[in-house]
This record gives structure tokens, sequence and C-alpha cells, in this order.
């Protein structure tokens, strides 16, 4: 009978040899592949704010949409060639959708959104008379 050593990492030895340039020059060109732009949503005494980054895109190209509580930010970065020789290309482009639901003491009806220098900011007021009252809980 043979012996042979246990190795109870071995697995994981093979994963963290695997080759994944691959992969990431795949994902780094961004043309194409779908992005996330990054968001804050930030809640006021009066109203909730959403603020979105959107370098490079066009106010045109951004559509905003609430349906059955659900706030829809949708829109395009556009990739235009150019005859320059480009050696990296890192930022994405492409379409892009980000969906968030919204508290039930929004006032959908009076929402406005504002574009100005590649932000997005969405104004989401508060209902009148929507603020619940705090309530403390005694421990026993």
């Amino acid at each position: 009978m043979q012996l042979s050593k246990w190795k109870p990492f071995s697995n994981i030895e093979s994963y963290l040899n695997f080759p994944v340039s691959g992969l990431f020059d795949e994902m780094s060109n961004g043309i194409g592949n779908e992005w996330r732009p990054a968001v804050d949503f930030i809640e006021k005494s009066d109203e909730f704010l959403i603020k979105a980054e959107l370098p490079e895109v066009k106010k045109e190209d951004v559509k905003i949409n609430i349906e059955n509580n659900i706030l829809s930010v949708q829109g395009e970065r556009r990739y235009e060639e150019k005859d320059e020789k480009q050696h990296r290309l890192e930022r994405f482009y492409g379409s892009f959708t980000r969906s968030f639901t919204l508290p039930d003491n929004v006032d959908t009806d009076q929402c406005k959104a504002e574009f100005k220098d590649g932000m997005l900011n969405i104004h989401l007021p508060k209902k009148a008379g929507s603020e619940k009252p705090t309530k403390s809980i005694e421990i026993n």
C-alpha cells in the first residue's frame, strides 16, 4: 500500500494559480459592457436626494421613471471612435440602469431632477404629515 501526503488546501492552491489575467483584459476595455454609475441616496428633513455621477453622459440620453414605487434611472454613455492611438481604456461605455425602491412617504407627484456638470440630482420630497413619531420601548 502506498501512502500519500494529505494536502487539505490543494484545491485552494489550484484556484490561486488559475490564470485570470485574460479575464481582467476582457473587462478592462469597458466598451459595450454594462456599467453602474455611482449613486448616493441621502435623506434630509423634507426630502430624499439621489445624486448620480454621470460624466460624459448627455442629458438627452438619461430617462427617469417612477412606477409602482420604484424609481428607475436609465441612460447611455456613448463611445466615440477616434483616429488617435489609444493604449488603454478603463472607463465603461454603453447603457446603464439603476433602480431604487422608494419609501412610502415620497410624494411622487412633486419629484424633480436637475442635471449639471455630470451630476444628476433627483429631489424626492416627503409627503406632508408623513413623519412617524418616535416611540421608545422600555427594556424589562
